[in-house]
């Protein structure tokens, strides 16, 4: 199964690599809502709008991770379980659903990858992220 929306393997947008595999897991950098390389949603998140509004940008981070993790794999090996996912959300004082939005991860992963797709999470809200992007994604496969 692939893991659109995003097209080909996420652009770093810095001096990094967008994933690292050590043995069979896999660590992705913090991957926010871009399409080759374009930020698509800025933040920050706000308490008055609507949960439903952010869910394609978490869902395109979120693809862009698991895209990167899945370009660290050989051939004929897949994903066997995400470990640990970290949702960063930029949010405005008084939002307080973060983990709601990282439930759209949550629902993405499922459907990529089946029950495996659903691991440890936390959900952080911070002041603000990269480009001024509204959710930053990372993620602990294990091949």
């Amino acid at each position: 199964m692939s893991a659109a929306p995003g097209q080909g393997n996420p652009l770093p947008q810095g001096d990094y690599v967008a994933a690292t595999r050590h043995g069979s897991l896999i660590f992705t950098a913090g991957m926010t809502p871009r399409a080759n390389g374009r930020l698509m949603f800025s933040g920050p998140v706000r308490r008055d709008q609507p949960l439903e509004t952010w869910r394609e940008a978490v869902v395109l981070a979120c693809s862009n991770a698991l895209r990167a993790a899945r370009a660290t794999l050989a051939p004929g090996e897949d994903l066997a379980a995400v470990l640990s996912l970290t949702v960063y959300v930029a949010a405005e004082a008084g939002f307080a659903a973060h983990s709601a939005l990282a439930d759209f991860a949550s629902q993405f992963l499922k459907e990529q990858l089946g029950a495996s797709g659903i691991g440890s999470r936390c959900a952080v809200g911070v002041a603000t992220l990269p480009g001024n992007a509204p959710v930053e994604i990372q993620m602990v496969a294990a091949v």
